[in-house]
């Protein structure tokens, strides 16, 4: 298996901020943080005014960003932004 060199890990990030920033915007929301669990493969992602929405609503909403932006993480989690 090829290493990862920085600019591939640099890509990467960049691919996770994409993300971010489009659920933030498909989620009207004003602020956004995310966190990698690297020993769990997970993405958290915390928006502002997600609870705001229904669990049936954010399936709905986010379903179709995570087909097309295809990260690999094994979970990503979607939370409500705790200030």
């Amino acid at each position: 298996m090829p290493e990862e060199t920085e600019s591939d890990f640099q890509e990467w990030i960049k691919d996770v901020e994409y993300l971010v920033e489009t659920l933030l915007k498909s989620f009207n929301s004003t602020d956004a943080s995310y966190n990698i669990d690297e020993m769990n493969d997970t993405l958290y992602v915390e928006l502002e005014g997600l609870d705001d929405y229904t669990d049936e609503e954010i399936v709905e909403i986010a379903s179709p960003i995570f087909d097309i932006i295809d990260l690999n993480f094994e979970d990503i989690i979607l939370l409500p932004l705790n200030n």
